[in-house]
């Protein structure tokens, strides 16, 4: 009684008294699942966990469908590597890679099917993505609305001309609107992202009704984790920016009650490519919406740090970072299947230092992708570029090993940092740019969307000289180091910015009860230097025997102590227990 009162004052938060039917039969569809989605073997979330995102054709093989090729993969490299997989849309799709869904129950069989998702199961969790703001013009569900099948009039959004629109935030240049031929003539249909990817009114508690279902309909298949995709453009009112609005808070929320009625182990995670302090509003109160939020600002800001040379602005952006609980925290990334937003960093990075991210790139090879304003205008919305290219520099005589150095360090930061990491494919397995994709498929996103023959993936994988060895046997060496210390903890944590040389980014990290205790020093520059313990942390603090995780030595610090960092070295030091301690 008490989660049916809970999710009926959310639902008339969001339609009023007047849908008694339609929440009894959101009752409904949640009496259905309870009690027929089954917990994976371990549901909390510590310093272990680790996210892949990958899509789901990532790695081929002749006469394998993906799915298996991939689950195989990473049974084979992963189980000690990463705890959770991000299979990015696997469902039968227009457009997009994916996120224009045509059926949002089905596993595209190009990929496989629900046996080859299952598998992934032995040995990790998983995420799925809740692309439930927009489907395919292409589903059987737009159709019948263009067919005239009256049932489905009311679940998308039909614009008349003399409507005014210009406040509506858009994150394309594409128009907003798109006209079809319906059984009823021509309409005006609201399409945010595409031509091919229609927004549907969840203004009709029927289509949230549908989305709910869904969504439980995923965790009974086994997801752990679910991505909100565009979930803060989900909610449209004229007259607005269609943005943000209310509205949309109250669905999150109604679907986190949903899973804490039906499926308590499962965890929501809002996709919301937008400054950082709208980002947080995702969180809620800590307790009612996201479990988890993208940390949007952080890609921008690691790629800024590093071709500068200078963490003054990481430093006071980490320094400012604050969790409205201990029970949500941040999925830290560096690259995903997205280009690297600039609009998180607005607010925190100048726009001649945006201006400047966004020559780098193109110098680099990359692109730029825009977004129209209110007036017409365009202004850069992401970079799109391989992580690995976006920290190289063509212009240079640096040799490859200062490029590796800088892109590790780059993670390092990234895994030093609160909240629980997330490594796209293509950076674990230390990939370059694929413009040939962008080439092929007319989208400037396909330069870090290559999918890899499995075959020849795993050769260079075997040959310890590659990039790709390198780059993976780097990273999976800081995961691990990682996971041993308990201070990484992504919850209840308590991390402090040491003021330092702007050169090194200093961190000290300690769980909630003080037990443990880390300090993170990374050089960001490509020059030695010196971290100095006399005048840039409280000299107590650090006295007595230390040891580098990484390096595995062992030194005694003292109030004058000094520190020498290599060219992008990391050094995570943790104060050193003998056997009795341990």
């Amino acid at each position: 009684m008490k989660d049916e009162a809970r999710l009926y004052a959310l639902w008339q938060s969001i339609y009023g008294a007047g849908q008694a039917d339609a929440f009894q039969s959101l009752l409904a569809i949640l009496n259905a699942y309870r009690g027929r989605i089954t917990p994976p073997p371990r549901t909390d979330l510590d310093q272990r966990d680790v996210f892949l995102i990958t899509y789901p054709d990532q790695v081929r093989r002749a006469d394998q469908p993906p799915l298996q090729t991939l689950s195989q993969f990473c049974h084979r490299h992963l189980t000690d590597v990463v705890t959770v997989i991000h299979l990015l849309p696997f469902y039968p799709w227009s457009s997009d890679d994916g996120f224009s869904v045509i059926d949002y129950r089905q596993v595209d069989s190009r990929y496989g099917d629900w046996s080859h998702i299952q598998d992934f199961r032995r040995c990790f969790r998983l995420m799925f993505d809740g692309v439930i703001n927009h489907i395919s013009a292409k589903s059987a569900w737009f159709q019948a609305f263009l067919q005239g099948d009256v049932r489905y009039q009311q679940d998308f959004i039909v614009i008349d001309e003399e409507v005014d629109l210009s406040g509506v935030f858009r994150p394309r240049t594409t128009p907003l609107l798109t006209t079809f031929r319906t059984a009823h003539g021509e309409k005006r249909v609201w399409t945010t992202f595409s031509a091919d990817q229609v927004d549907l009114n969840y203004h009709n508690p029927r289509v949230l009704l549908e989305m709910v279902d869904v969504l439980l309909f995923y965790a009974q298949q086994g997801a752990s984790f679910i991505r909100l995709d565009a979930i803060a453009f989900l909610w449209k009112e004229i007259g607005t920016t269609c943005l943000h609005l209310p509205q949309t808070h109250r669905i999150i929320q109604l679907l986190r009650a949903v899973f804490e009625s039906v499926a308590p182990h499962v965890r929501l995670i809002t996709e919301t490519n937008v400054p950082h302090a709208e980002n947080l509003a995702y969180f809620g109160d800590g307790t009612n919406e996201a479990h988890l939020v993208y940390n949007f600002a952080l890609p921008p800001l690691v790629y800024h740090t590093l071709h500068n040379e200078d963490g003054s602005a990481f430093s006071r952006w980490v320094a400012s970072l604050e969790l409205p609980s201990d029970q949500v925290t941040f999925l830290n990334f560096l690259a995903s299947h997205d280009g690297i937003g600039v609009g998180p960093v607005r607010g925190i990075l100048s726009e001649e230092e945006i201006a400047a991210l966004v020559s780098g790139t193109l110098a680099r090879g990359g692109l730029v992708s825009y977004k129209t304003n209110p007036d017409g205008s365009t202004s850069p919305y992401e970079l799109n570029i391989n992580y690995f290219d976006a920290l190289a520099n063509p212009h240079s005589e640096e040799a490859v090993e200062y490029h590796l150095s800088r892109f590790i360090a780059a993670h390092a930061l990234m895994l030093s940092l609160p909240g629980v990491p997330a490594f796209y494919f293509h950076s674990l397995f230390g990939s370059r740019g694929w413009k040939e994709g962008v080439q092929q498929s007319g989208q400037n996103r396909a330069i870090n969307r290559q999918k890899l023959n499995g075959d020849e993936l795993e050769r260079q994988l075997a040959d310890p000289t590659s990039l790709r060895a390198r780059v993976f046997n780097h990273l999976k060496q800081l995961i691990r180091v990682r996971a041993a210390q308990p201070a990484f903890t992504p919850f209840g944590a308590v991390w402090n910015v040491v003021e330092c040389s702007p050169t090194i980014f200093a961190l000290h990290r300690q769980t909630g009860s003080g037990e443990h205790r880390v300090l993170c020093l990374q050089n960001l520059s490509s020059q030695p230097q010196t971290f100095a313990f006399s005048t840039a942390v409280p000299p107590l603090l650090f006295s007595g025997i230390w040891e580098d995780l990484i390096g595995k030595q062992k030194m005694e610090l003292k109030q004058r102590s000094k520190l020498t960092l290599r060219p992008y070295q990391t050094l995570w030091l943790a104060p050193h227990k003998t056997e009795n301690e341990l």
